[in-house]
């Protein structure tokens, strides 16, 4: 072939490569953003102002969310509660979550208290999507002491409307050993079950009502009567969620 006619057919053959090796670079990005190759993120932000049956106000928040991919995200939490203007709780996660089957995470990371008491606690656990649409968290937590806690939490939304959804939920925490420093006992510490009630004006802005009964038991009820305290609580209170 002589140089002027290898030089046309160069020219050719690039002229018609490159349409389709873009056409090509397009489906793999395509097919990589469909399987978790995309960066998303979401956040919700819920926080509420009330009172228990004792006249106490309590104010409450809990922001819970995630960035990343289909696969693999940076989860991040935050919940805590104040007393009559006195900070009882606070927590912060920050959790590496893998995606392990079509509605479940599996969860490593570590979870911060700076009340009641400075803690640090390594933290195993699952997220994901329980038969009958129940949305689950369970968590092991392993103290800076060595103390093994856990925690499980249900949640389940139920469309009255579009946009009038009523949210039943379900928390128990457990103790492997009584922990002295913060008033714990072995077994069942406590649990909360209550119902939030929302009207989402839109997907990213909804007010809420919440009404939940908390309540400790076993070894950790005996502490708290011992000291003066109760065992139990019904907190009503209204709130905000945002999504971002």
């Amino acid at each position: 072939m002589h140089t002027k006619q290898f030089l046309v057919t160069l020219c050719l053959t690039t002229m018609f490569a490159q349409p389709a090796m873009a056409q090509e670079h397009s489906a793999h990005a395509d097919m990589a953003e469909e399987h978790g190759g995309g960066i998303f993120h979401m956040f919700r932000l819920e926080t509420a102002a009330g009172s228990n049956t004792d006249g106490t106000p309590i104010q409450s928040w809990d922001l819970d969310g995630w960035v990343g991919t289909d696969e693999n995200k940076l989860w991040l939490k935050s919940e805590g509660e104040r007393a009559d203007s006195k900070l009882e709780s606070a927590e912060f996660w920050v959790l590496y979550s893998r995606n392990i089957s079509t509605f479940w995470d599996a969860q490593a990371g570590i979870r911060y208290d700076s009340k009641p008491e400075s803690t640090t606690y390594l933290t195993l656990g699952f997220n994901g999507l329980a038969p009958y649409w129940f949305e689950t968290e369970a968590h092991l937590f392993v103290s800076q002491h060595g103390d093994v806690t856990a925690r499980l939490r249900q949640e389940n939304d139920i469309l009255l409307t579009q946009k009038l959804i009523m949210q039943p939920y379900l928390e128990v925490n457990l103790s492997a050993q009584d922990v002295h420093e913060q008033d714990i006992g072995a077994g069942v510490t406590d649990g909360q079950i209550g119902l939030q009630t929302r009207y989402e004006f839109t997907r990213k802005f909804a007010p809420y009502v919440d009404v939940h009964y908390g309540r400790k038991f076993g070894e950790t009820s005996s502490i708290a009567k011992s000291h003066g305290e109760d065992n139990d609580e019904l907190v009503g209170s209204l709130g905000l969620r945002l999504m971002f």
